[in-house]
């Protein structure tokens, strides 16, 4: 199919962006595209106008700003998993990163466009909750943080206000003593998660001092399982308790989504597996193990 009309601008600053979209509330960010774009050609998201906000250089790459990376949003999936940075303070990002689609996607998709996106079955996301990542949202009005846990708000809902841009990320690092594992059960078609699983585990002492999990494409935005991680929590950090831990998963998930790929209660089944095996590789790696 093809997207129904549109007027089309490419913004040179973040000033210009902002305005042309105040000027056009029915307007839409163009970053990478890939999102947006099949969408438009489905007519599932038929905007008045674009704006392109692909030529905004300062929006692009990752820096270290006192033990956190602050990453731009139109830096691209294929940036982070490459980046020596990332995957030393922040592997799990860059493991997530590089599961995203195919190569083309990855080159050209943005971690700014996927969260502002706020697909249920994209994967970082899940990711940004379980890091505890805080969005930089830039407007009319000047910045405002917004953490990750509660910038989603629905299906391809979030926080953004009318004339705001996603224009960073803050994630913090981590070092020795945590691990993190993002895993996924790939669409065979989309390689969009049908469910995805991120953990982050600190073990000291060999107990779980401190556990995040979350679980995404199971519902309309990312799920934290608070009472699996309150299970694992000062528990002693093994396969036994990883095991029992996982099981209270679908205590989260009230609103389970169901397709013809997928139903509802196939989702919770693999939302339980895969919170189990990340959980898991999450913990050896916490402890120093390869995994």
């Amino acid at each position: 199919m093809f997207p129904a009309g549109f007027e089309y601008y490419r913004a040179r600053t973040l000033a210009e962006a902002s305005d042309l979209l105040k000027a056009h509330p029915d307007a839409r960010v163009l970053a990478g595209g890939h999102s947006l774009l099949p969408a438009m050609k489905l007519r599932l998201a038929s905007p008045s106008a674009l704006v392109d906000i692909g030529g905004i250089r300062d929006l692009a790459g990752v820096a270290e700003e006192g033990g956190a990376l602050r990453i731009g949003a139109l830096t691209t999936h294929a940036a982070l998993a490459d980046s020596d940075v990332v995957r030393r303070r922040c592997p799990v990002l860059a493991e997530a990163a590089a599961q995203i689609g195919d190569l083309q996607v990855r080159n050209r998709g943005t971690i700014g466009g996927s969260l502002a996106h706020a697909d249920p079955a994209a994967d970082l996301p899940s990711v940004m909750v379980a890091l505890g990542a805080t969005l930089t949202a830039t407007g009319p009005a000047g910045e405002r943080s917004v953490p990750a846990g509660t910038f989603f708000l629905d299906l391809f809902t979030t926080d953004l206000q009318p004339g705001e841009l996603l224009t960073s990320v803050a994630v913090p690092g981590y070092g020795p003593g945590t691990g993190g594992a993002y895993l996924k059960h790939r669409h065979p078609a989309s390689s969009y998660a049908v469910v995805g699983a991120a953990a982050l585990v600190e073990v000291s002492g060999g107990k779980c001092a401190r556990v995040c999990l979350v679980v995404g494409g199971v519902q309309a935005t990312p799920v934290r399982a608070e009472a699996a991680e309150q299970a694992l929590t000062g528990q002693v950090a093994g396969e036994t308790t990883v095991f029992r831990a996982a099981e209270k998963v679908p205590e989260a998930l009230d609103q389970p989504i169901g397709d013809l790929y997928a139903s509802a209660e196939y989702r919770v089944h693999l939302a339980t597996v895969l919170a189990r095996r990340a959980l898991a590789r999450a913990v050896e790696r916490a402890k120093g193990q390869p995994g």
